[in-house]
């Protein structure tokens, strides 16, 4: 499978249009086009704009690797503790910022 069809098939798994994918990431409908029709290739920026539309990893829409599930899950979980965070009281927020940056420091 190619980096187009990979495109495509995110794409169409949304119910989205090529224009809409375009508007969406700051792009002409006809740049988005030649991408899944493997004409050319994204610029590092518009990749990076796709991935986050798509919420896949870069990896994913380059080569195909599966991580589009693993990144889905990462963006979920960290949405997920920002509004826990933002409905604690500051210091609740900072404590649990706090035992958060211990188990990562532990863990490298």
């Amino acid at each position: 499978m190619t980096m187009g069809d990979r495109l495509k098939e995110l794409r169409l798994q949304k119910n989205l249009s090529q224009e809409a994918v375009a508007r969406a990431i700051g792009i002409t409908r006809s740049a988005y086009s030649h991408y899944e029709i493997n004409n050319r290739q994204p610029v590092y920026e518009t990749l990076i704009k796709l991935a986050f539309f798509f919420h896949v990893t870069t990896d994913y829409i380059i080569e195909g690797e599966t991580r589009q599930q693993e990144a889905g899950l990462a963006r979920e979980e960290t949405q997920e503790l920002l509004r826990l965070l933002n409905h604690m009281d500051e210091d609740k927020r900072k404590a649990s910022i706090n035992k958060m940056l211990s188990v990562i420091r532990e863990s490298e």
